[in-house]
């Protein structure tokens, strides 16, 4: 599919012609520069875009990475990813937020915002033991049972119980595009889009 590499700004709302309220995530798409085309023919054997997003220091860029983006005419980048896209693109173009229009669905990949080490309340939605009578005091947040114990003795694997929670890439379909401001390079997408601001995120149609 063909995308863009963007930066989620943060959340706001909008309203509608009905004057009803739109949670919204507006993402930051800046012109995105062609570093690379993959074709079939090629040693690479298919199709595809490399794109390249938000500035990079020369000295945090490795030398192969600065030979890469000087065959493109461009300064170092820290984001790239690989898209298809069905127009033909030379090396060195760029690719803007124009790609996308008012009212058409896209998908949005990030990565989830990182939660730590939880319990099974938090990470998988239990509801504890019970209420805390018949001498029961510190058993609300608990697991419960885990499985047999003489046969097989053990825990199976798979089993849901606590542990790190978050920082997950995350792929979330069918958010629609609310608003686009070419000048601006923003894009206004309805509802929620995983990941913390500032973070990256790929955006596909």
């Amino acid at each position: 599919m063909a995308g863009l590499i963007g930066k989620k700004v943060g959340m706001t709302s909008i309203f509608d012609a009905n004057r009803k309220s739109i949670a919204c995530t507006l993402i930051y798409v800046e012109p995105n520069i062609v570093t690379h085309v993959k074709t079939a023919d090629s040693k690479d054997g298919y199709d595809a875009i490399q794109l390249a997003a938000f500035e990079k220091k020369e000295k945090h860029t490795t030398k192969p990475l600065m030979g890469h983006f000087k065959r493109a005419s461009t300064t170092p980048k820290r984001k790239l990813a690989e898209f298809v896209f069905k127009q033909n693109l030379s090396l060195g173009d760029t690719v803007s937020v124009d790609l996308f229009a008012e009212g058409e669905s896209v998908v949005i990949t990030g990565t989830s915002k990182g939660k730590g080490f939880q319990g099974v309340v938090k990470r998988h939605g239990f509801h504890g033991v019970g209420m805390g009578t018949h001498g029961q005091h510190n058993r609300m947040r608990a697991p419960g049972s885990l499985g047999p114990g003489s046969t097989p003795s053990r825990v199976f694997k798979g089993m849901k119980m606590a542990g790190r929670m978050g920082g997950d890439q995350v792929k979330v379909k069918n958010l629609k595009v609310l608003k686009v401001y070419p000048e601006k390079n923003l894009l206004v997408i309805s509802g929620a889009v995983p990941g913390h601001n500032g973070s990256y995120v790929f955006v596909e149609k």
